[in-house]
This record gives structure tokens, sequence and C-alpha cells, in this order.
């Protein structure tokens, strides 16, 4: 007999198990809840989630409370007698009285291996903090943020130079396999939730515009890693001449060891934020005595240019910074 579920999510990072889930005959999907439509984009037009459109494609039933704690979602899960919900990305909190209604529980998948990372932000978080490997979880959730217990795991590597952009859609493919074993696994017993260890929680907050702006006085590798971390949004970002300016750049000469001495610099103090000209490469101090190699710039009301088009269309003066 087919495991009868409800799907729970919104983002893209949720399609992939979707989509493994309704091709395997022996879970029945037997509808979606997804957030209410939402504007979107530059002109604000309002239109629905990835999880919506992919269920109305496949000819699922959407259902989109303003909220979940209401008393129209609790008598929509009651009525369906569940085996499980699967949630993932959702964006709301489930309520207790929510929590105990499925016979297997609500399984969520989460992009971190936990306890490292709780939080709503765990790829992002991975990347800038230096981690070198991560991976997802399946959980069965609980009244706490991601401290329910856990059920399977995956571990990838991090891409020396991979966003979290791209380590979110390889981590989203992964999980896919990964939640159909959990959820079969639990249902025949062979495997058993398992309490996290507290004491080795770690956690990653919700992003923040704030969050994307550079700390010239970082190592060159360590704002990479926050330029990496926080793309496709906020970004990173400084100011130049009282202006915004969103910057994209690597370790200098590509290598995390390049430091301000061994750079050309015209007769100007390397104070941190300076920016330096050799040649046709533009490279700016950082703390520790590193350099960023600029690719990119895109100063506020402006198109995203080479750093070189940056420097010859501002005219920088020997000794300008970023701020």
């Amino acid at each position: 007999m087919s495991l009868r579920i409800v799907f729970c999510g919104t983002p893209a990072f949720a399609l992939p198990t979707f989509r493994h889930l309704i091709e395997q005959p022996d879970f029945l999907i037997e509808g979606v809840v997804t957030q209410p439509d939402r504007p979107h984009g530059r002109g604000r037009e309002t239109s629905g989630s990835p999880v919506k459109n992919a269920a109305i494609e496949a000819g699922i039933s959407v259902f989109q409370p303003e909220g979940i704690r209401s008393e129209e979602a609790f008598d929509y899960f009651k009525r369906l007698s569940l085996d499980a919900v699967v949630i993932i990305a959702y964006g709301q909190i489930v309520p207790p009285q929510l929590i105990e209604l499925p016979r297997l529980g609500w399984i969520n998948l989460h992009a971190s291996l936990l306890p490292r990372y709780r939080g709503a932000a765990p790829i992002n978080w991975a990347i800038m903090s230096a981690e070198t490997r991560t991976g997802v979880t399946t959980m069965r959730i609980d009244a706490g943020l991601d401290t329910g217990p856990t059920l399977l795991t995956h571990e990838v590597s991090i891409g020396v130079d991979e966003t979290a952009s791209e380590l979110s859609e390889r981590l989203a493919v992964a999980g896919a396999p990964l939640m159909a074993e959990a959820l079969r696994k639990l249902d025949t017993g062979e495997i058993a939730p398992s309490p996290q260890d507290n004491s080795q929680a770690t956690f990653a907050p919700l992003l923040k515009k704030e969050d994307g702006r550079i700390d010239w006085s970082l190592s060159a590798q360590t704002i990479y890693n926050r330029i990496r971390g926080l793309q496709p949004w906020p970004g990173t970002f400084t100011s130049f001449r009282a202006k915004t300016c969103h910057i994209w750049g690597r370790p200098g000469a590509h290598t995390a060891g390049t430091t301000v001495s061994s750079i050309p610099s015209l007769d100007i103090k390397n104070e941190q934020g300076t920016i330096l000209i050799r040649g046709s490469e533009i490279f700016v101090a950082c703390g520790e005595g590193t350099v960023l190699q600029l690719e990119f710039a895109q100063l506020e009301g402006r198109k995203r240019v080479t750093s070189r088009d940056f420097v010859n269309g501002a005219r920088i003066e020997p000794g300008e910074r970023f701020q």
C-alpha cells in the first residue's frame, strides 16, 4: 500500500524531492501546501511559488493558507489521515498540534549535517565559514528550530570556488533519493530517529541585506568566501564615492598568498580598501596583507561591468578606496 503524503514546501530547492516522490509508485501525494502567491521581480507581479507551479503541472491539488497555525490548516491535515508530511523550506513554523497528526510525523530535508548550521540559511553560512564539507539531513521535526531527531544524512564536499546557488542545486538533487529512502525505512522500522547532540549545534540565521557589506579589514580569502556564500542574495557590496557598489572577485592572482607588498602600489598608502592598478589587473587591499583581485563591479544605478571598465569609467585617482 502506498504511503499517503502531503508535500509542504515553497522554493526551487524543494522541487527535486517533490518530483522524485511523485514518480515513486509507493508514495501517494495527496496534496501540496505552499506559501500564498507573492509579488516577485522588478515588476512586483504576483505569482505562485515554484512548488505550486510544479504541483499544478503534475495535477496535484494545492492548499495555500495564510498561516499554518490557522484552524483551516488544522482541519486540512486532520481530515487526510496521513502517513507523513514531507516539509522542505516551507517558510513557517509548524505548531505542535499539527506535528502530532501524521503517523510517521513531519519529515524535513535540511541542507546541512545537523546539528551544525541549524536555521534558515545553512548553505550560505557553511560557505562563509570556510567549511569544506556539508550535506543534507532528513529529520523528524519537533517544536524547536531544526532540533528534531535525525534519520539519514548524505555528505558532500564544497568546491573551492562553489557559490551558494551552485551548492544549493547539488544538495537539492542529492536530497531527493535520501528523502524517499528515509520514508521507506522509517515506515518499515529499518531506521529510528536519533536525537541530535545539542552541544555540537551551530546556527545559520536568516540572511540580512547588511550581511553583504564588505569589511576590508578581513583577509581576501574570507571576503571571497562571503562573495561565494552570499550569491545570489544579498550579494557583496561596498561604498564608492558615497554610492553602493556591488563587487565580485577572488584572492589576488588566483592565490590566497598574494600580498599587497608584491603589487606595485603607485606610491600610495595601501590602506585596506585601496584600489590598486597593475596593468590590466585591478586589486583591492584587504586585511592580513592580502589583496582581492577585482573581476566585476556594479555601481548603484548602473550595469555590472568588468573591473577594467569600472576603473576606466570612474577614472580612479591614486589612493582611492572602497569604504
